[in-house]
């Protein structure tokens, strides 16, 4: 856990060495062997001065989130989080100087080890970046850190790191006062330690600034005309950003305003109450379960069937090179992988080629990537117009029409040419895979890999294993979605597979509302308030209002009879075949796109969908039921697709649809959401809203089970 020397001048060395992992963390056992180490060098007569160091590539990773999200404990807890912090006044007040060498990535609980030393001294790791991560996964900096770092860099310079997760380097972090030195790779540990002889030569007790006589906090303090206004503007963007549905941007403010405007002990009891009711909270254990342990074992590819050697690409084909097309051939580039880029034409390729030069070129102009770089990615992608160029891939893309017909042929073509053990695979949003592999001669081969655009930017990869899909192919296929850095969810095969099926949940309810009559600003309105990224209607605006009205028309054709129509149906139609307003791409949908100004509500939808308002001029419906509607409607049909096994695992559905179109992190995701309400709530409340509303909400069974017999999705 920690290994602990004194050398011959009386400097001992504190280095932390976690057993069994890859980095040091922060939990209750390597913080009583720090606080033990600590206190047997404080306490040391022969100890002179004190180096903190580590043993791994890294300093520490930050705190320990398994033992984070498992607290249930308040008044345990936050005992703990004061005893931390009497530990690190203990070092400050000491009487020893101590010295932090920090090797690598310093992070969270690692870098408020570091503030608590009196020195710290940092290699000039080009990999290495210092910070406090915490507030991405609904948490604060508890153990010292919304203190120490506003003293000593100020509250200004502060706010980046603490409210929002900024990650800096050694030299900007030397800048702004987190650390005292940058040096060589290599000699920080020697640099800490001459540090400290320095100190014991000169005899002084050691203090940090906000000890000393006289200290100010640089900028101001928070009573400061300067930082009254700093924290009221930060205060106005944090609402308007977060719609006050994170509480741990909020906290941290308090933190500032309140601990800064008295002293340092005081302060840190202030941040420990915040802490503990922030560790204590839903939206913390919701975003630590998804955010981070559901996407390490998405990107660990923990489900990958077992016994399938590791396929390494060398050569992908691409057909289609249209938008998405574009963005999955740079994906691939740029993990070194060559592409051929097919298309109709070579005209028609060359643009996606063009595409990828735009978008790299943005980089370029803002100093993130050199031409040199880019030109080595453009040479990797390969315009095509002949299958004969796909000969030698690994694995075969299609990002055509989303015509059956038109996907069977591409098939037939590409496979007539690859070798028979290649992958081919369709990027389609709703066909069924199991379908449109009965146009492929080698089914087993025959898989889905949906993208989501842009998907050069967009994070999730969702797989839809086919009837036909073998373990091999499937196994394979998240190689090469690990291998161009995305995050790979499993599903089984069904109409709209997961993601698209449950967006889809998302903007039909607000069509729904909107025939209701609900004032279409009060609809979208409650969608950022619920904590979407878009509001539904603005959202089916950029999906394509045309696509909504033909996933219907196919839909339609294809149960005959089974087929429900539903409200958003109607409006689609409406809007496409009666209106000509196709979204955003016809510069015409629920919202006007005007050359020169900014998008806004089109005026003549109130003509065709009349709200219906009270007396007063107010809708009819609260603001919560149309949020609840909103939420709840995505919840109930990921249970349905648990129930009829599309979904894999609950936590396949959380990671999905953050990543996947942006479902707010504070809730967990559609099945967190439900855990958080629990079970038996959840159903009644469901029960509510079919009444009242349909059967689209109605619980499915799975949930009555569960809710009967006492059961979570999650412990």
């Amino acid at each position: 856990m920690l290994n602990y020397t004194v050398d011959a001048q009386g400097i001992a060395t504190v280095e932390f060495d976690y057993p069994g992992k890859s980095q040091n963390i922060l939990n209750a056992n390597s913080m009583g062997a720090y606080a033990k180490a600590m206190q047997q060098a404080l306490a040391d007569p022969a100890v002179k001065g004190i180096v903190v160091a580590s043993a791994k590539k890294d300093f520490i990773a930050g705190g320990d989130l398994a033992e984070l999200g498992a607290a249930t404990d308040a008044k345990a807890f936050h005992a703990a989080i004061s005893d931390w912090h009497k530990l690190m006044r203990g070092i400050e007040l000491g009487g020893k100087p101590v010295a932090a060498a920090l090797n690598g990535t310093t992070l969270g609980g690692g870098m408020e080890i570091a503030l608590a030393c009196h020195y710290r001294v940092a290699a000039d790791n080009p990999k290495a970046r210092f910070g406090f991560p915490e507030v991405t996964l609904g948490l604060l900096p508890g153990a010292g850190g919304t203190q120490r770092l506003p003293r000593l860099a100020g509250m200004m310079a502060a706010a980046p790191l603490l409210m929002e997760g900024k990650r800096i380097k050694a030299a900007e972090a030397q800048k702004i006062g987190m650390i005292h030195a940058v040096v060589a790779m290599g000699e920080e540990r020697q640099a800490a330690r001459k540090w400290v002889q320095e100190a014991i030569a000169a005899g002084a007790k050691p203090l940090q600034p906000w000890d000393a006589k006289g200290y100010k906090i640089p900028g101001g303090g928070p009573n400061t005309p300067g930082g009254m206004q700093m924290l009221m503007a930060a205060n106005a963007m944090l609402r308007e950003k977060t719609y006050d549905n994170y509480p741990a941007p909020r906290h941290i403010l308090s933190c500032v305003y309140e601990g800064l405007s008295t002293n340092l002990d005081t302060g840190l009891a202030i941040e420990a109450r915040y802490f503990t009711n922030l560790v204590m909270s839903p939206v913390s254990k919701n975003m630590i379960r998804s955010l981070f342990f559901g996407m390490q074992d998405a990107n660990k590819l923990s489900s990958r069937p077992a016994g399938v050697p590791q396929q390494k690409y060398t050569k992908i084909g691409m057909l289609g090179a249209g938008m998405m097309g574009a963005g999955i051939a740079m994906s691939t580039a740029t993990a070194g992988i060559d592409i051929v880029l097919l298309d109709t034409s070579v005209e028609a390729a060359e643009k996606g080629r063009a595409y990828a030069a735009k978008q790299w070129g943005k980089q370029v102009a803002r100093g993130r990537m050199t031409q040199q770089a880019v030109d080595a990615l453009l040479a990797r992608i390969h315009p095509s117009a002949s299958y004969a160029d796909l000969a030698g891939c690994e694995l075969v893309i299609e990002a055509v029409f989303e015509k059956r017909e038109i996907k069977a042929e591409v098939t037939k073509q590409a496979e007539a040419v690859i070798a028979a053990d290649a992958i081919f695979a369709s990027n389609t949003s709703t066909l069924p895979i199991t379908g449109l592999a009965q146009a492929s001669v080698r089914p087993a081969n025959f898989i889905g890999l949906h993208f989501f655009s842009p998907a050069e930017k967009m994070p999730l990869v969702e797989i839809i294993v086919g009837k036909a899909t073998s373990d091999a192919t499937l196994a394979r296929s998240m190689d090469y979605v690990r291998a161009i850095g995305k995050t790979p969810i499993v599903v089984n095969d069904s109409r709209g597979f997961y993601t698209s099926r449950v967006f889809g949940t998302y903007v039909s309810e607000g069509m729904a509302l909107l025939e209701e009559g609900v004032p279409p600003a009060l609809i979208d309105k409650a969608g950022l308030i619920a904590g979407m990224p878009v509001g539904p209607l603005a959202l089916a605006d950029e999906v394509s209002i045309e696509l909504v009205h033909k996933i219907a028309q196919q839909t339609r054709a294809d149960l005959g009879k089974a087929y429900v129509e539903r409200a958003a149906d109607r409006v689609a139609a409406k809007m496409v075949a009666e209106l000509g307003r196709l979204g955003r791409k016809s510069g015409a949908g629920f919202y006007d796109y005007p050359a020169d100004g900014p998008k806004h509500l089109w005026p003549g939808l109130s003509q065709h969908f009349v709200p219906r308002v009270g007396a007063d001029g107010t809708a009819m419906i609260s603001l919560d039921e149309i949020v609840e509607r909103l939420i709840l409607v995505q919840s109930v049909e990921t249970a349905r697709c648990l129930e009829e096994k599309v979904l894999r695992a609950p936590i396949d559905a959380d990671v999905g649809a953050i990543l996947g179109w942006g479902y707010p992190p504070f809730r967990g995701g559609p099945i967190g959401w439900l855990h958080t309400l629990g079970l038996a709530q959840a159903v009644a409340t469901l029960d509510g809203l079919a009444a009242r509303h349909g059967p689209r909400f109605a619980a499915p069974k799975i949930l009555r089970d569960m809710a009967a017999k006492g059961e979570r999705f999650y412990p």
